[in-house]
C-alpha cells in the first residue's frame, strides 16, 4: 500500500471544491460526495486513498505521515504552525482574518492608541504574534464558536475571527477594524513523502498548477 497517495480533505465546501479540481487532472474522487459515513475511501485503480478528517487536524495527519498530502485553510495553517511543504494556493475559500469590534466603540476607537486589549478567537497563537509584533499587550479568550457573541455579552470588546461577506458582523453590530490576514485553500505536503514518491506527487502538483 505504500505506492498509494494518501490525501487527507475536510468535510464541506472545501470538500466539493477539492473535488471538482482534481477531477479537472484526470483524479477521481466523485466517490467522497456520496452519502456514506466512510471515512477512508480508495481507488485502487488510480492507487489513491482519501482521508476525510476535520479541517483542524489535516495538518497533522499530513506533518506525521499518515497523509502524503493535505487540503486546508490558510487560517489552520497560521495557527498550527506545522512543518509542512505548502507549494500551491488553490485560490479557493477565500475570506479575511479580521479583527472587530462593536460599531459604537468603532466610532471613537483608534487603533494605533492600543497598548492593552482583551480579545476573543478561535486563534489564540495568530492573534499573539500579529499583537506581540505591534507592541500590544493582549488577553486572549479561546473560544470554539460564535466568536461574535462576545462582545454583546462583555466578555471582550474585540474579537479575531474569519469573515467573508461581513453579513454575520453585521447582525450583530460588529464592524471590521483591521486585517490580519487574506485567508485561502492550500496544498501541503509531507516533507518526507515529497522525496520519497516525488515523481507521483510533483505530477500532481504541476497538474493543479495548470489548471489553476
Amino acid at each position: 500500500m505504500n505506492d498509494f497517495i494518501t490525501i487527507a480533505i475536510p468535510k464541506g465546501r472545501i470538500l466539493e471544491e477539492s473535488v471538482e479540481l482534481f477531477g479537472k487532472i484526470g483524479i477521481d474522487c466523485r466517490e467522497l460526495l456520496g452519502k456514506s459515513r466512510k471515512l477512508i475511501f480508495e481507488n485502487t485503480e488510480q492507487k489513491m486513498r482519501y482521508m476525510i478528517v476535520r479541517a483542524t487536524d489535516v495538518p497533522t495527519y499530513v506533518e506525521y505521515g499518515s497523509a502524503d498530502l493535505g487540503i486546508v485553510g490558510k487560517d489552520t495553517l497560521l495557527e498550527q504552525g506545522k512543518d509542512l511543504y505548502e507549494p500551491l494556493d488553490l485560490k479557493f475559500g477565500y475570506c479575511r482574518m479580521m479583527v472587530a469590534e462593536a460599531a459604537g466603540l468603532a466610532e471613537k476607537d483608534d487603533p494605533s492608541r492600543w497598548a492593552n486589549i482583551r480579545i476573543a478567537t478561535k486563534y489564540p497563537n495568530v492573534t499573539e504574534k500579529y499583537f506581540s509584533s505591534r507592541g500590544i499587550q493582549v488577553e486572549i479568550i479561546k473560544l470554539y464558536g460564535s466568536i461574535e457573541l462576545a462582545p454583546l455579552v462583555g466578555l471582550s470588546e474585540r474579537i479575531v475571527d474569519l469573515v467573508s461577506t461581513g453579513e454575520t458582523l453585521k447582525q450583530n453590530g460588529l464592524v471590521e477594524v483591521e486585517t490580519i490576514a487574506e485567508i485561502t485553500t492550500r496544498l501541503v505536503v509531507n516533507r518526507a513523502s515529497l522525496k520519497t514518491k516525488h515523481q507521483r506527487i510533483t505530477k500532481i502538483i504541476e497538474g493543479l498548477e495548470r489548471v489553476l
